[in-house]
């Protein structure tokens, strides 16, 4: 097999610039997570910013507050969970079309 210098850089750059259009898309993509059966709802991005929180009023109950922060940490933790997913889904789109090189490895 001949080692192809040229080819290899110019797919890296190809690989690179579908990283970055990746990175765009992503934070412009919404992932949910929620946690008390739906009571407490996290909206994230792709980048793992959250947007918003929604707390239904029947469980605000200022004499067991940590409840409902428990339910917001789920809540958080799942939407975060979902984002990762998302986000190694597109990233396996993005070096799909890299060589297997042995030892090589993107960390994505």
């Amino acid at each position: 097999m001949k080692f192809d210098m040229q080819s290899i850089l110019e797919q890296a750059q190809k690989m690179q610039s579908v990283l970055e259009n990746s990175k765009k898309e992503l934070a412009l993509k919404r992932v949910e997570g929620e946690s008390g059966g739906g009571m407490v709802k996290v909206v994230m991005t792709g980048e793992n910013k959250v947007v918003s929180i929604k707390i239904a009023k029947e469980i605000v109950n200022p004499d067991d507050v940590e409840m409902l922060e428990d339910l917001v940490v789920a809540a958080v933790n799942k939407a975060s969970e979902n984002a990762a997913q998302m986000i190694a889904q597109e990233m396996n789109k993005a070096s799909g079309f890299m060589p297997n090189i042995p030892g090589l490895n993107f960390n994505l």
